[in-house]
């Protein structure tokens, strides 16, 4: 049943402004109908209503961020529309420094691929459809972070995926993007299958509730048994395995690139591959204790976060495709991302998730920018850009140096709390690949840069730069990507995002996540290591000063069997394809069509047949001779019956009073006989 009442808790004497936050949801929410309904016969096609939803939506974010900055008031509220008993489902909103933080990211980057998008989509068949979409699935995302409860989270889940397939495969006229954007939905789906499970396990360990809060508090409590625990924490990983591209279920997310790219950096910074890691971040209780992160060592979410960390950026070498490059350097940062989580650095995860926000939709808009004037994906078919895309280039480099982690831009001080994190936190393998990975970073993206803006020009058409409503979120885009990581440069001594953004579960006073002080020592070595990345990759792309025994290397040997082996993409395409899908659409389905046809369709056939004969001996036995035959019995009988009775039945009276005079006769000579 619903009912009027709210029960809210806000942990803090004046929330402010925080206390509406649920109307950033909701401003795109309401645009997404306005623009399904309305958006052919607006001005822009509906892009106007986005923009200006989302721009809302946005400016409310900075307000909220602003009052958390100065109150840090936790506001925890609710609404509670169905009860039976004491179990209620609720929906809700939790506004503390990590949604704040979100709000802010997800409504900038939504905001500067709106407007992106006005250009970059200019003459679509389905414009009024794609800014639809655009605004459902920002929408989406923000429910999913401002929830208060599992459910509710899973709700806001559910319709990320359910608009990334509706964007992926946008031209679905083309096999290529649906194929993609099935391959999206059933990857992620096997993950989410894992994330459903986990919830209805923590819901039944902590006392019949979907509340983070409690969970999280009864988790770190030791109120819930260590085993159930590790199952909940096991089944909620495979969902932000699927989710957040992590091995194996990475292999969607480069083929995710078949959408617009608009799309693309929405999911890639933003929205879609972010939710997994916010999900570990927001649920960290069961996470922290599920997989014994304090003991440091090795645990499965640190396991596979390395190994992701690692194959994602090898893959990135063997890429034509400008977008599938930027693809798997998302999925290594995703890695990167989870390995900060799994070794007890929250505020390192969180951190590189937001400065990478900034400086990847900034690629992803960038490489957008070169598509539209060279109108191919391939980087061999682009070359000496420098000259026709000047903002297009500067804004790109200042992308990739952030992301290769150079000081002083925002990626390095995010990466190198995270080297800190693993280093500090026990897990030394963690730390070694990932100063393997910021040299492999470093290294494709020079490549990346080299073969797109330097050289001659290898394409066939005419480059140009892009409009100004392509350009202009490049810039805003490059501003936080260069200086958003200063907030918490903590060489300088300031750790503003450290004190914004924390996990804090409410009277679980006990437990503190370690902060770790700046190691100089550390950070040189991660730069050097990034510097020497870019320096291989300008070696080989820009100069091509390649020792002549290493020309041709990758043709021989064992590096040409690696080199196929990264085309092929570890075979992993052909092991879930091929395989899994393979045996589901052929020895599977051939051995079910063979079930269907012999056993259930001749089990049903000879109920059939035997319902027939049933029938049969029914008819021909029960009804026709039996229940046919008694009353046909009973009709005779009547029938003779009534001829007896019309001999006596005449109409006649004096045969009437012949009988009755017999009868008094036979009446008295009975009554003289017997008397």
């Amino acid at each position: 049943m619903f009912l009027a009442a709210t029960e809210a808790v806000t942990h803090a004497a004046e929330a402010g402004i925080a206390e509406k936050a649920w109307l950033i949801p909701l401003l795109p929410a309401l645009s997404f109908f306005v623009i399904l309904f309305f958006g052919k016969k607006l001005p822009k096609g509906g892009a106007e209503s986005g923009i200006l939803a989302v721009g809302a939506s946005f400016a409310l974010s900075v307000f909220v961020a602003i009052d958390w900055i100065s109150n840090h008031a936790v506001v925890d509220q609710h609404w509670v529309w169905w009860h039976n008993g004491d179990f209620k489902i609720t929906i809700g909103q939790h506004v503390d420094g990590l949604t704040a933080m979100m709000f802010v990211v997800v409504t900038f980057v939504s905001l500067m691929v709106h407007i992106y998008s006005t250009g970059y989509m200019h003459g679509d068949v389905r414009f009024t459809y794609f800014f639809a979409a655009l605004s459902l699935f920002t929408a989406s995302m923000l429910f999913m972070v401002l929830a208060d409860n599992l459910l509710q989270l899973m709700v806001g889940w559910e319709l990320v995926g359910l608009c990334s397939f509706m964007l992926i495969g946008h031209w679905f006229e083309e096999k290529n993007n649906s194929s993609a954007a099935l391959k999206a939905f059933f990857t992620t789906r096997t993950g989410d299958v894992g994330l459903m499970l986990g919830i209805i396990t923590l819901f039944f360990a902590a006392e019949h509730t979907f509340h983070i809060d409690t969970i999280n508090k009864l988790a770190l409590e030791h109120e819930i048994g260590h085993g159930v625990l590790v199952a909940g924490a096991v089944l909620l990983f495979l969902g932000v395995m699927g989710k957040s591209a992590q091995f194996p279920l990475h292999i969607w997310l480069p083929d995710a690139m078949a959408g617009p790219t608009p799309v693309s950096a929405l999911i890639h910074a933003a929205t879609m591959v972010v939710a997994g890691v916010y999900l570990v971040a927001r649920v960290y209780g069961v996470f922290w204790e599920g997989f014994s992160i304090e003991a440091g060592g090795i645990n499965w979410m640190a396991l596979i976060a390395g190994i992701t960390m690692i194959i994602a950026a090898a893959l990135a070498f063997v890429q034509d495709d400008i977008k599938r490059v930027l693809a798997y350097s998302t999925v290594s940062q995703l890695g990167y991302m989870v390995a900060a989580l799994s070794v007890g650095a929250w505020t390192a995860g969180v951190f590189h998730l937001f400065t990478h926000a900034f400086f990847k939709a900034l690629l992803f808009l960038g490489s957008g920018s070169v598509i539209h004037a060279v109108h191919s994906n391939n980087m061999s078919e682009m070359g000496g850009l420098k000259k026709y895309m000047p903002t297009t280039f500067r804004t790109f480099v200042i992308g990739t140096l952030a992301l290769a982690g150079i000081f002083p831009l925002a990626g390095f001080w995010s990466k190198d709390e995270i080297l800190l994190g693993a280093m500090e936190g026990g897990y030394p393998y963690i730390l070694i690949l990932g100063l393997i990975g910021a040299f492999m970073t470093a290294c494709y993206m020079g490549r990346c840069v080299f073969l797109t803006f330097f050289g001659e020009y290898r394409g066939h058409g005419h480059p140009h730069e892009s409009p100004r409503s392509m350009t202009v979120p490049l810039i805003l885009l490059a501003i936080p990507s260069v200086g958003i990581g200063l907030i918490n440069a903590t060489a300088f001594g300031i750790d503003n995002f450290t004190r914004w953004v924390a996990f804090h579960v409410p009277d679980v006073h006990e437990f503190h996540l370690e902060h770790h002080e700046f190691n100089p020592v550390l950070a040189i070595a991660s730069l050097g290591v990034a510097l020497a990345g870019l320096a291989t990759a300008a070696m080989v792309y820009y100069w091509q000063t390649v020792p002549a025994g290493l020309r041709g290397a990758t043709d021989r040997g064992g590096l040409r069997s690696l080199k196929t082996l990264l085309i092929e993409k570890y075979y992993l395409d052909h092991l879930f394809v091929d395989g899994v899908v393979g045996f589901i659409k052929g020895p599977l389905a051939r051995a079910t069509y063979w079930t269907n046809q012999k056993i259930i369709d001749g089990i049903v056939n000879a109920v059939g047949a035997g319902t027939r004969i049933i029938g049969r001996f029914t008819y021909d036995v029960l009804d026709q001779k039996g229940v046919d035959g008694i009353v046909n019995g009973i009709g005779v009988s009547a029938s003779e019956t009534g001829g007896v009775l019309r001999l006596v039945q005449s109409g006649r009276v004096q045969q009437y009073a012949l009988m009755l005079f017999a009868a008094v006769g036979l009446l008295g000579l009975a009554l003289i006989f017997f008397t």
